[in-house]
């Protein structure tokens, strides 16, 4: 690896050397963008790092590898992360989806990682179902042939020389992540036989075998290959594992991100499989040509003339790296080699070379190629602003899209040109033109849009449904770049509708008279619209008013419709549903559109059906159970039992502080509030108090770093298992024993049988405690397949006048899932005080 760090030491020493004090002249800040996109230049080297979730990419290597190195460097995630949990809000399932999909493109962006997913839509087959113990399982659910299939579709389209999944097959890891290493594994071969599916040939794909694949290490002494990673870069002014945590912090819904010291630090990877020569060498590079010079190498003898050409190539490749930061000496430069990289392919397209060897040739030309555009495009110093008049439309609407371009740099650009990249069927034009821009010079281009009556609506994982692409020529090389409108723009329904409660239950055994519903309009199109909203019913239900109007004055208005269901007396237990439709110039609309929208990610949409999932079941309640609610905003727990019409209060700063607690019969800790309520930590000896005063405390799930103190949190010690992929039930239909039957737990007020134990959704349990004070009482007992099973579900115990309950299962996946059995178990826990 050394001749690879001569460049970067040579830059460092230079550094190193400017003068920072004294009478010398305080040196620029560097031109970060710029060195980006010159970078690159130095290496032919594609590099792809496979994993399962979003932030499952090797942040520090991939950041040394594309910012220390220049390699071109690829994440490829299964899914979208859907079945994770949410640090930032309480969006979950798709919505969720999208977040972390966001997510990993901003923190790519640091990196400077291209980030692809195989998950291709919402709810698509590969789905992060929740935590797997095995590939099999996972394999199973994602249809093995179908994941299979998009891998090496992937594989062949990117054409990586190295391959690297992030975790080892190993039976401690997520079922998720073993289930990548064992495609990608089985990809490295198989992607280079034309017998593995033959039709991607056919659609133009061609055969690419990958050239290595790496696997993490277990340890030091097992790695093949150990490269130091935690060199400090002047360009970022941090090391490269620093670099990758600031990609990580991205990762906000899964609370990622650690500041760390600048320290050495060292990758260590095991070599799995090798399709090139290496001659004995283990180096990370060992077989694989690193630049045009190693490529003119590997060409015939024969070739002479061109093995000089992609020498002399890279030697002009590399003087426009040494030319940094003159962003006027790179762009003249870069000009050249544009087009001398043109005359390099047409030799290499003509030279009688295998045919193998030509393709891997004319792939390495073609991503210089776009480097050097890129290149051409930030050395230019060409500023691009591109915004819509309206970031929402509608079908059929009509807006504009503003372009300016700046000339901040000392080159005249001629030919300048703006074209508007929109889907079939939409319209564009505008009567402004630009020519050329003089340095200094500015020009703006307006374009008149016309959406499509038949435009699709938007989809999260679609590309931005209009782009702009700028061109412009110097010394007759064309560079074209494809620019982003500001925010995001989106094609929704006229109207968004939103139902409030999203869910219902209807408790047999005392059916209620009336249930409100407030329907939520959004008016999505341009100025005054006149809409009719009705909600459709089940068959023996009343609902009143049928239908309501609603008119809108502006665009983005809402409105709030109110209704009052009324289930029948006799309704039988069982699933329903409740539609509402929105009628706006004759044309039926019944989607509810779920806004997204944080900071460090921008604002995105999902569009679903707009309907209340209903369930009818018994559920029977203590007649004036009092209860006061900890919300951590991670679940929506307190809101669904109160839509069942238990009494629930949510309890604020001030109430932890200072309220009289011994008012309610129950107070709950909504999952993971020790993370998110430092009111909460705060508080906690008040909650002590008032359990040992004659109250009863039902505390959900925490993980173990939740701000949760072994000793202490609780009032008996009581340790959350850890490492947490060890201490979970992922079996929803997982055996559950009831270990003390008789208790008022499982029988007051709701009598619990094993039918409550059926239907529920992702997972039994999350984070079991390892450890517990002998004062605890064990209720439940539940494993996976072939594991000892888990008596810690629920733990209570006895603490002065009151009752302390811990329960690590995932009751607010099924509450907020509408499984009955969940709402049952879940009444009786939190009933017990009242009932003691």
């Amino acid at each position: 690896m050394k001749k690879y760090f001569i460049g970067l030491l040579s830059f460092l020493l230079i550094i190193s050397l400017i003068p920072i004090g004294g009478s010398a002249a305080e040196p620029k800040e560097p031109d970060v963008d710029l060195w980006n996109a010159l970078k690159p230049l130095e290496t032919t080297v594609t590099f792809l790092n496979t994993g399962a979730h979003p932030d499952d990419e090797r942040s520090d290597f991939l950041a040394y590898l594309s910012r220390g190195l220049g390699v071109k460097t690829a994440s490829l995630i299964a899914n979208r992360g859907e079945g994770g949990q949410n640090e930032i809000g309480n969006e979950l399932d798709n919505g969720l989806g999208i977040i972390r999909s966001r997510e990993m493109i901003e923190a790519a962006k640091i990196t400077g990682v291209k980030a692809y997913h195989l998950s291709e839509t919402t709810s698509d087959p590969i789905y992060d179902f929740g935590f797997s113990k095995t590939p099999e399982e996972t394999l199973e659910k994602w249809g093995e042939d179908l994941t299979y299939e998009r891998l090496i579709r992937f594989i062949r389209s990117y054409q990586p020389d190295i391959l690297m999944p992030s975790f080892r097959n190993d039976h401690t890891q997520h079922g998720h992540h073993r289930a990548m290493e064992i495609l990608s594994e089985r990809a490295f071969k198989d992607a280079g036989d034309p017998n593995v599916y033959p039709q991607q040939l056919k659609e133009g794909l061609s055969v690419w075998q990958v050239k290595k694949i790496f696997l993490p290490a277990e340890s030091k002494e097992t790695a093949t290959t150990s490269i130091e990673i935690g060199m400090y870069d002047p360009i970022y002014k941090m090391t490269y594992p620093q670099l990758g945590e600031e990609s990580r912090y991205m990762h906000k819904s899964q609370g990622m991100g650690n500041d760390i010291p600048a320290a050495p630090r060292q990758i260590h990877l095991e070599l799995l499989d090798s399709a090139v020569n290496t001659k004995n060498s283990y180096d990370l590079f060992a077989g694989i040509p690193y630049d045009f010079n190693e490529w003119a190498q590997v060409l015939p003898k024969k070739e002479h003339s061109l093995k000089v050409q992609f020498a002399k190539i890279q030697n002009e490749l590399d003087s426009i790296v040494a030319s940094y930061p003159n962003n006027e000496t790179i762009f003249k430069r870069t000009q050249d080699a544009i087009t001398n990289v043109g005359k390099l392919k047409k030799a290499t397209e003509k030279a009688k070379l295998n045919p193998q060897l030509r393709s891997d040739l004319l792939h390495k030309i073609s991503l210089k190629e776009e480097q050097l555009n890129d290149l051409s495009f930030i050395s230019s110093n060409l500023e691009v602003k591109a915004a819509a008049a309206s970031n929402v439309l509608t079908k059929g609407q009509k807006t504009t899209v503003t372009v300016t371009l700046v000339n901040k740099g000392a080159q005249k650009l001629d030919k300048a040109a703006i074209q508007l990249a929109i889907p079939k069927g939409w319209k564009a034009s505008t009567n402004d033109r630009v020519k050329k821009l003089a340095p200094g010079q500015s020009a703006t281009i307006t374009y008149e849009v016309e959406v499509s009556t038949k435009a699709e609506y938007y989809h999260a994982y679609n590309e931005p449904v209009i782009q702009a692409t700028v061109e412009f020529e110097r010394s007759g090389t064309k560079t074209s770049q494809i620019i982003d409108l500001d925010g995001t723009v989106a094609v929704l329904p006229d109207v968004g509708i939103t139902l409030a409660p999203e869910d219902i239950v209807v408790n047999t055994a005392n059916v209620q008279k009336e249930i409100p519903v407030t329907v939520k309009l959004k008016n999505y199109r341009q100025g005054k619209t006149k809409s009719a909203v009705s909600l459709n019913i089940p068959e023996g239900w009343n609902v009143a008013p049928r239908t309501a109007s609603v008119n809108f004055e502006n665009h983005l208005q809402e409105k709030d419709v109110s209704f009052v269901l009324t289930p029948p007396d006799n309704i039988q237990g069982g699933d329903f549903n409740i539609a509402a439709t929105a009628k706006v110039n004759e044309r039926d609309f019944d989607s509810t559109i779920q806004e997204i929208q944080y900071d460090h990610i921008g604002k995105f949409y999902y569009q679903h059906p707009s309907q209340i999932n209903g369930v009818a079941f018994e559920l029977l309640k203590h007649d004036n159970l009092k209860v006061g609610y900890i919300d951590s905003g991670f679940d929506k727990v307190a809101d669904y039992l109160s839509n069942t019409g238990m009494d629930i209060t949510k309890l604020v700063e001030s109430d932890l502080a200072t309220a009289d607690l011994s008012q309610f019969d129950t107070i709950v800790v909504g999952i993971r509030a020790y993370l998110s309520r430092s009111d909460l930590v705060a508080n906690n000896a008040r909650l002590h108090q008032y359990v040992e005063n004659g109250g009863h405390l039902v505390v959900q799930y925490h993980k173990p770093n939740d701000g949760w103190n072994a000793a202490t949190t609780a009032p008996y010690p009581l340790t959350i298992g850890n490492p947490s992929i060890r201490w979970r039930v992922t079996d929803e239909n997982a055996k559950v024993t009831l270990l003390q039957p008789d208790s008022p737990l499982f029988n007051y007020p709701n009598k619990i049988t094993d039918s409550d134990w059926d239907n529920w959704v992702q997972e039994r349990g999350l984070y079991y405690p390892m450890q517990w004070d002998s004062r605890y009482e064990t209720f439940v007992s539940m494993g996976d397949p072939n594991e000892a099973p888990f008596n810690g579900g629920i733990l209570m115990a006895e603490y002065g006048e009151g009752t302390y309950l811990y329960t690590n299962l995932v009751f607010y996946r099924q509450i907020q899932g509408q499984v009955p059995g969940g709402y049952r178990i879940f009444t009786n826990l939190i009933s017990y005080g009242a009932n003691n």
